[in-house]
């Protein structure tokens, strides 16, 4: 127990000038402001820095407070968001940052616990707005930091359990150094997005080498430890790229479920043979004449893996049950999720 404490404890005293010496520069750490941190965060839940810096200076533009996002259009918001995935996170900022203009004048609350009451923040998040922005020693316990941990201490429990991770948060917390909680959370995401990697930690320039019982072991890639994954599902799709003249038909999703509310192609679920998608398309009143293109793509969420067959067919009529765009309104106007967006190359080839 004392090696696991004196490890702890080692973490902010290495980090710290660590940090100060390797910290990238990065846009959302230029200000403490507690919108941009909140928004940046939220962007970085599963997606790579180098995607999100694009997105995030281009939503910084065009909302540059809470006011401005409360007040913006949602297809707006949504259509800046085209590509980033997981569009939940794009209607729950929205949402927090009306509630807060509403509620709170537009401030944001100062402790994890608050913060969490807010839609679409959870426990890592609250932690890095509360340590980053308020100096408050709450740990934001992600992957990046379960793993720090987990090789640390060589760990071989799973830490997708949530009693590990609540054990490893209260112990991180219990280290946060007073006066520089914001930089130590940023430190612990420094450390495991640039250096204890997943698949090639770099070990030699790590700043806690000489106290981590995995390198000590030289068994930095056996930790983690994680449950066994779900098998993702597979599903087959047939995507209907309906064009009349210069613009192509598309839909809403539903409300509710995967892809809620965001435009799509016209689709079916299995996969229609060249016969079947035609009659697909007569019995909407799209009048196809012609199959153009036969095109095949896969997109792999979370959980399933969508396995789509597309056909673009030409047709005389738009029937009123479609939206019709052309390709300038598609590629500038409506959100397309990566699904349904990744055809438009597929219609570009055959305008």
């Amino acid at each position: 127990m004392q090696n696991l404490d004196a490890i702890y404890a080692a973490l902010p005293e290495r980090l710290l000038p660590w940090y100060a010496e390797n910290a990238r520069d990065l846009p959302w750490r230029h200000s403490r402001e507690p919108y941009r941190v909140w928004v940046s965060e939220i962007m970085l839940q599963q997606t790579r820095v180098e995607a999100v810096i694009g997105y995030y200076n281009r939503f910084m533009e065009a909302f540059p407070n809470v006011e401005a996002l409360a007040g913006a259009e949602e297809s707006r918001v949504m259509k800046l968001w085209e590509g980033l995935g997981y569009y939940s996170r794009a209607r729950n900022l929205q949402k927090t940052a009306k509630l807060l203009v509403e509620t709170c004048g537009g401030r944001f609350p100062d402790t994890a616990e608050a913060l969490q009451k807010l839609p679409g923040i959870g426990a890592y998040t609250a932690g890095a707005v509360a340590s980053i922005c308020f100096e408050r020693p709450s740990a934001a316990v992600d992957g990046n930091v379960l793993r720090i941990i987990a090789r640390m201490t060589a760990d071989d429990r799973p830490v997708d359990l949530p009693a590990v991770k609540r054990e490893i948060a209260e112990r991180l917390e219990a280290m946060y150094p007073a006066g520089h909680c914001g930089i130590f959370t940023q430190a612990l995401m420094e450390l495991g997005a640039c250096v204890c990697t997943p698949k090639n930690p770099d070990c030699a320039h790590c700043p806690m080498r000489g106290i981590c019982m995995a390198q000590a072991q030289n068994a930095a890639l056996r930790f983690p430890v994680k449950l066994p994954k779900a098998k993702k599902r597979v599903e087959e799709r047939t995507v209907f790229l309906l064009r009349c003249g210069a613009e192509y038909a598309i839909c809403r999703r539903a409300e509710t479920g995967l892809l809620a509310g965001l435009w799509e192609f016209p689709n079916c679920t299995g996969t229609l043979s060249v016969a079947e998608a035609v009659r697909w398309a007569e019995a909407q009143g799209a009048a196809p004449f012609g199959i153009v293109r036969e095109v095949h793509k896969t997109h792999i969420f979370t959980h399933i893996r969508w396995e789509m067959t597309g056909y673009v067919l030409d047709c005389a009529e738009k029937p009123g049950l479609f939206t019709w765009a052309d390709f300038a309104a598609l590629t500038e106007t409506y959100a397309l999720p990566t699904a349904f967006r990744m055809f438009l190359e597929e219609l570009e080839i055959s305008r």
